[in-house]
């Protein structure tokens, strides 16, 4: 294959990679109520740059159910001073444009290649449904690691080692990862994986994708 011929498998985040990140509706939301961003996106989803006992990590580790989480997220907020309802802020990911096209055809096309692909993702067992209907799950990927599933969730380092040991012992050094979150990309790297870091906008993530992959452009057709 041309491009970065260590490329053995792409594991994907899903929202902010394939959909408009979570954050950037809580931050739709923070304008809404008047609210700082960066308090309701700490309130609503905690520090994402490490593991903790926050309602949301526990949420996203299957420990608690979706409304539960949600009234602990409410008193977070009232001690704020405002009204941190999850579900409002949910509401505001809801209204996004939907799937983004050019990630799904290059997960087609890496499939369609013989490359192995996975889902990492931080996500909720009552969601589970609404996000696999969003996509071709089952088209797209050769595994599906859900933190909520797994009860662990990134950035811990075994959600990776989990997910290149469910790919046949895929070594790190041999994966590439995307996601939106800095913290996330940067837990990858640490184990040893290429990682790109999604923006709001996903034009250089792509671009670097296809630079690593050999992939011709938007068409998602592989070069060699």
């Amino acid at each position: 294959m041309t491009g970065d011929s260590r490329v053995s498998a792409v594991l994907f985040d899903f929202g902010g990679v394939f959909t408009e990140s979570p954050f950037e509706a809580a931050k739709a939301f923070a304008a809404v109520v008047g609210v700082e961003p960066q308090l309701v996106v700490e309130t609503v989803f905690g520090s994402y740059d490490r593991d903790s006992d926050h309602p949301w990590h526990r949420l996203e580790r299957g420990e608690m159910s979706l409304a539960d989480a949600r009234e602990e997220i409410l008193a977070l907020g009232s001690a704020h001073g405002f009204e941190a309802d999850l579900f409002r802020v949910l509401a505001a990911l809801s209204r996004s444009s939907g799937p983004r096209a050019a990630f799904v055809e290059r997960a087609r096309s890496l499939r369609r290649s013989g490359i192995p692909t996975a889902i990492v993702t931080n996500n909720v067992r009552e969601f589970r449904d609404a996000w696999r209907a969003m996509i071709p799950v089952d088209e797209l990927f050769d595994l599906v690691v859900d933190s909520c599933e797994v009860g662990i969730r990134k950035p811990d380092a075994r959600i990776f080692r989990h997910a290149l040991d469910a790919l046949g012992g895929i070594a790190p050094g041999e994966a590439l990862f995307l996601d939106d979150h800095e913290g996330n990309v940067r837990a990858a790297r640490d184990l040893g994986l290429m990682a790109i870091r999604v923006d709001p906008d996903p034009a250089a993530a792509l671009a670097e994708f296809d630079r690593l992959l050999g992939i011709a452009g938007a068409t998602g057709e592989r070069i060699g």
